[in-house]
């Protein structure tokens, strides 16, 4: 007779240079730890520690982000269903004491008790490359913007010939002639001020040259990877880029819309009190996909008359700005988990050109029988913008023309 494989369960204490490993059956009892290398060869020799325990049904791995981001990886490649463990509390540390063992142990029986564990992101697709190009444009422009503060901070303080000089420009014409000046000044205050500001101010068009190269790099693998987040409307490059990494190159892990919600800090967060029954905004998640939301929500509230429409309506209903706006960001949260998990193709315009020189109409005719600026023509069959109500009715007046 073969006797049944065991089951067991690991957990996977992540460190920068080493991992420690532990082992627990399907009651908890604890079966093994070891230490290993965080390099590829420890990888394969941790795996192959957890498996001659028997059947792996799961491993619980500490920041699956971070330094535990290989390793999830190569445990993945092997067929291993990995889950992402949250670091025990400093109570429960100060209570339990704090080993790698006890770590390790610690997310092993997490991983067995608790079911819905977030799923970690694969980080081996598109979104992982976009990722690496928005980290380091996320950089440049907090350095870029620490140049320009520093720059008029400068100037409040500088000698007054020096500021006489810088009076009064704007911020571009004020960059741009920094960089250009040639500080000759005797008084070696002077001197130094205006070597000061000449480097800060070619080190904030450096930046921006860097920051256009970035994104120019970014632009192609955020239409690859998703067509039509980025083809929606108030969604540019980088906003799409950063709602893409927050979701992962493996969406579906992401159960529901509200899950994703609650991901990017737009789930609302009961506020009643008594008589009062309201909510209010969440101020946890991921912080930069909340900024995305934000940015997207207010190019919508300028721009779109739907979106004017349904804040107006709130305001009538007697939510207050910041509620309104909480709302506004949920509803288009909910729009971009449709965009991540099931993404629509987009309706062609390449057509819509042709038909119209085919009629011999120029822009300005077409603009001025629909009421519109002839800008709007233009960028709809540019594709530089979409509206697919205006162009499927566009087209039909073509092609009844």
């Amino acid at each position: 007779m073969t006797t049944p494989a065991r089951e067991v369960v690991a957990g996977v204490d992540t460190h920068a240079d080493t991992h420690h490993a532990a082992v627990i059956d399907a009651v908890g009892r604890r079966l093994g730890d070891a230490q290993f290398p965080a390099t590829a060869a420890g990888y394969a020799a941790l795996a192959a520690f957890l498996l001659s325990f028997g059947i792996v049904l799961r491993v619980g791995v500490e920041g699956t982000g971070s330094y535990g981001a290989g390793l999830s990886r190569h445990l993945r490649s092997l067929g291993m269903l990995v889950a992402e463990v949250i670091r025990p509390n400093r109570q429960l540390r100060r209570l339990q004491g704090k080993t790698d063992p006890i770590d390790a142990y610690a997310a092993a029986r997490t991983a067995l008790a608790e079911m819905d564990l977030p799923t970690p992101k694969t980080a081996d697709g598109t979104v992982e490359a976009i990722r690496h190009l928005l980290v380091a444009r996320r950089s440049a422009v907090k350095a870029r913007t620490a140049a320009i503060a520093q720059i008029k901070a400068l100037l409040v303080t500088a000698p007054e010939q020096t500021r006489a000089k810088f009076r009064g420009l704007s911020d571009d014409k004020l960059i741009d002639t920094l960089a250009r000046s040639r500080p000759s000044s005797s008084e070696a205050v002077a001197s130094a001020a205006g070597h000061a500001l000449r480097s800060l101010a070619r080190r904030h068009q450096h930046l921006g040259e860097e920051i256009t190269d970035l994104e120019a790099l970014l632009a192609p693998l955020v239409k690859a990877a998703n067509p039509a987040l980025v083809a929606a409307f108030g969604i540019n490059t980088v906003t799409a880029a950063q709602l893409l990494v927050t979701a992962g190159d493996n969406p579906e892990r992401l159960h529901s819309e509200a899950s994703f919600a609650a991901l990017c800090g737009t789930s609302p967060i009961s506020a009643s009190s008594g008589k009062t029954t309201r909510h209010r905004l969440n101020r946890g998640g991921d912080r930069q996909a909340n900024t995305a939301l934000h940015r997207i929500a207010l190019t919508r509230m300028s721009h779109d008359r739907r979106t004017r429409d349904y804040i107006a309506g709130l305001t009538a209903r007697g939510k207050g700005k910041k509620e309104a706006m909480r709302c506004l960001k949920r509803a288009i949260a909910r729009e971009v988990f449709t965009h991540l998990t099931n993404p629509a193709e987009i309706p062609t315009i390449d057509d819509l050109r042709p038909l119209r020189q085919a009629r011999g109409l120029t822009v300005a005719a077409v603009a001025a029988h629909f009421g519109v600026w002839p800008d709007k023509i233009s960028t709809i069959e540019r594709g530089a913008r979409r509206d697919d109500d205006f162009a499927n009715t566009y087209r039909q007046w073509l092609n009844a023309a």
